[in-house]
């Protein structure tokens, strides 16, 4: 090898080695950043110090205990866990992100489990997340926003010992206001899971609900959160804060989860440490630090404070701090009104929007912005009314108001902005001599302009429009440009959303000779009109088609029903009897109901009676009324008793294919040789009996819907029939109308068939007339039974 080439390849050996290593510092060094970060937020959320201040900590106890920063970090983040069992393999366990071993916390772990890292993450982020709460409140929900997607918790609570024993609530995240104020106070009783953990000084872990029932009082739905953990936040030897997390799933928490929830309890401590300021002292150190603030500003602005009710309840608010043009309505200004209470200073703001918007800035952060007010200014030697605007926001647990006054100017600009706003279009004015083109702020936005880029001449406007739109777009222009002939012209434009149609107005304001020099105009969004319009004609084409849709199966259904319900021409007789049968459908146009009926004379002389209602109308009904027509009329003939019948019935019913289908029915058997009537029913109307100048009805035997159920009970009954005898069968169709009870329908039947029943002939029909209202809902069908007389 030459000697020369061998030198180059050591030189070059050595840059590769040197890079390689400055590569692994570097990406020692990131690591190192990312667990230094972690450890600094869980020792400021252990302790409440600031960022500099846990650095300094840190690297003081690196240099007390001979360690590297590092594995100082280390130490930090592994005292938040539980410890392990010491027993087990040698070394720590622990693998840092370089990949060599990490020293092992002060519990001496052996083995680290699994997910352990993921949990040192999430306890990093949730340290340095909780720096920035400033109140228990606060903490309870910075506490769910971490612990929800870790561990699925819904809601969190924090108690606090009371001096009496019993607990108080001073933090809830996920939990309503109203079971807040339930329980904002718990009794010292036993069973009370937090106060067991406080005792104990060890978590109560309750996931199994019926067992966790009988032992400890379950906060709010047990069925809303099946398993819960409360866990004893620790502060030195004593711990008088528990941590409650509450769940929807009933099922045990895994190792990983009991683990990061011990150390979130850990975190904390030296939050709830920060709290324990006087809030007294911590209100008016921050009230003066606002107040020489606002001492400088123009304008009205104010820093409230809430008072809140036992329950938790805003009733009030004290003015903290004023700027030197606030004034309330006695007169006073600046801080002349501090200390003063919110609704002593300004009483109609109670019950008005401005007290509800005030409310959900606190709850929930957002910025309110109340619509203009006139408000009477009584401080002005003359005194009048001004427009103000509200606007407040959240301050720690407070809130800075701002009044902003508006001048007539800035009324009647609002008010144009309003409009163009509302109406969805904007203005645009060409000086067709200056050739300078002016455009509201709404026109850009109507146009899909971008509000910083120059308006566009007339001569362009063609251009923004869709080819097949630009021809008649240019016309206009040019007709409004040469002739001052105004337009009013519709286009489409193209937008990232899609579509869009636009409308454009305008017209010339033209020299003493007639010739245009200005052009005034307006442009208009018309997209939500338009596609209303086509989504109203969609919708008619779409009822349109539905409709006959519905109408070829209504025809194809009523030909259907027609074959398979043939209706004699007049009065029958069977065995012995006069029978009549009517049947009217419902008048509605679409639908064709499943009423049927049956009249026949069986094998043995006797005479089968049959009346049903399919519940539901169309193709479906019909079916199902064919087919139990034709079954009962089978099963009767060849033996089977009444209801013997009606079970195979609601058996065949519950395994058809349409298993939801429900029918009622009355099954009758007239034997002549002894005048008896025999019948059983299935949730059907009883028969109406006309003897002698009086009607009853029938007594029901026992019997449910067909369909209703797969063990059901059906018991017959009989009844002798009289010379001059009449019974009605009938269907619901005849005694049902709308908002009118059943019992009201019978008695209007009794009394029809009473005026009707001595009619000879064509009775039937006087009866239908009575009782069927003009406008029919349902179908009717009706089976009139006579017993002639001796002599007829």
């Amino acid at each position: 090898m030459d000697p020369g080439t061998g030198a180059e390849l050591s030189a070059l050996a050595k840059v590769v080695a040197r890079q390689r290593a400055e590569m692994d510092r570097l990406r020692d060094l990131a690591a190192t950043s990312a667990v230094l970060e972690r450890a600094k937020g869980a020792l400021m959320a252990m302790t409440g110090c600031s960022p500099d201040s846990a650095h300094d900590e840190l690297l003081e106890r690196a240099r007390n205990g001979n360690r590297t920063l590092l594995e100082e970090c280390w130490l930090t983040l592994g005292a938040l866990m539980p410890p392990l069992s010491r027993t087990g393999a040698q070394g720590s366990g622990l693998v840092g992100p370089s990949g060599r071993e990490r020293p092992a916390p002060a519990a001496s772990w052996d083995a680290a489990p699994a997910g352990t890292d993921d949990v040192v993450e999430v306890l990093g982020r949730l340290g340095r997340a909780l720096v920035r709460v400033c109140s228990a409140r606060e903490l309870a929900g910075c506490l769910l926003e971490h612990l929800a997607p870790e561990v699925g918790a819904d809601a969190v609570m924090l108690y606090e010992l009371l001096p009496e024993g019993g607990l108080g609530l001073i933090g809830h995240a996920g939990v309503d206001g109203t079971l807040a104020a339930q329980w904002s106070r718990v009794p010292p009783l036993s069973g009370v899971a937090a106060l067991d953990a406080l005792k104990a000084r060890e978590p109560r872990w309750l996931e199994d609900l019926d067992t966790d029932r009988k032992r400890y009082l379950q906060i709010g739905d047990p069925e809303r959160w099946r398993s819960r953990a409360w866990l004893p936040v620790p502060a030195g030897e004593t711990t008088r804060v528990a941590l409650g997390v509450l769940r929807g799933p009933g099922r045990p928490f895994e190792p990983r989860e009991r683990e990061l929830l011990r150390a979130a309890a850990r975190l904390c401590a030296g939050r709830l440490r920060a709290f324990d300021a006087p809030p007294e002292r911590a209100d008016r150190d921050a009230s003066r630090t606002v107040q020489a603030v606002l001492d400088g500003l123009p304008g009205a602005t104010i820093l409230l404070t809430p008072l809140r009710s036992d329950a938790g309840e805003v009733e009030d608010y004290r003015i903290d701090a004023a700027t030197p043009d606030a004034v309330d309505v006695f007169g006073r200004t600046g801080r002349e009104i501090v200390g003063s209470h919110l609704l002593e200073s300004y009483p109609s703001v109670a019950g008005e929007p401005l007290w509800e918007g005030y409310l959900r800035t606190l709850t929930t952060g957002e910025p309110f912005e109340g619509d203009p007010f006139v408000y009477q200014d009584i401080a002005s030697d003359t005194p009048g009314t001004t427009t103000f605007a509200v606007r407040a926001s959240r301050l720690g647990d407070g809130l800075l108001v701002t009044w902003l006054r508006y001048e007539p100017s800035d009324r009647q600009e609002q008010r144009l902005a309003d409009v163009q706003r509302l109406g969805n279009l904007g203005w645009a004015n060409w000086n067709l001599v200056t050739r300078e083109v002016s455009w509201s702020s709404q026109a850009y936005t109507v146009l899909g302009l971008n509000p910083a880029g120059p308006p566009v001449g007339m001569e362009r406007l063609p251009q923004l429009a869709l080819p097949e739109d630009r021809s008649l777009l240019g016309q206009a222009v040019s007709e409004l440009v040469r002739n001052a002939r105004p337009f009013d012209v519709p286009f489409r434009i193209g937008a990232p959303e899609g579509v869009r149609h636009l409308r454009m107005v305008a017209e010339a304001v033209t020299a003493p000779d007639g010739t245009p020099v200005e052009v005034h105009g307006f442009v208009q969004d018309l997209t939500a009109r338009r596609s209303a319009e086509l989504a109203l004609v969609e919708s008619e084409r779409a009822m349109l088609l539905q409709r006959g849709v519905l109408q070829a199966e209504r025809a194809v259904a009523a030909r259907l029903q027609h074959a398979l319900l043939p209706l004699p021409r007049g009065p029958v007789r069977l065995a012995g009897l006069r029978v009549d049968v009517a049947y009217l459908p419902a008048q509605s146009e679409i639908h064709v109901g499943g009423d049927w009926f049956s009249a026949i004379e069986l094998p043995d002389e006797a005479a089968l009676f049959v009346v049903g209602d399919v519940a539901g109308h169309g193709i479906g009904a019909v079916a199902t009324m064919a087919q139990l027509r034709f079954t009962a009329k089978g099963m009767v003939s060849t033996g089977s008793s009444l209801t013997g019948a009606l079970a195979r019935l609601n058996a065949l019913l519950l395994h058809s294919r349409d298993s939801r289908a429900t029918a009622t029915m009355v099954l009758a058997r007239y034997d002549p040789q002894e005048h008896r009537f025999a019948w059983a029913q299935a949730g059907h109307p009883p028969p109406l009996l006309l003897r002698d100048g009086e009607v009853r009805y029938l007594d029901r035997p026992g019997g449910m819907l067909l369909g209703a159920s797969a063990t059901p009970a059906f018991e017959a009954a009989e009844c002798r029939l009289e010379p001059g005898d009449r019974l009605l069968l009938y269907t619901d169709g005849l005694v049902e109308r709308p908002g009118e009870g059943i019992d009201a329908g019978f008695a209007r039947l009794a009394e029809a068939v009473l005026a009707h029943g001595a009619e000879p002939t064509g009775s039937l029909d006087a009866l239908l007339a009575a009782m069927v209202a003009d406008e029919r809902r349902d179908d009717v069908c009706v089976v009139d039974i006579r017993v002639p007389l001796e002599d007829e």
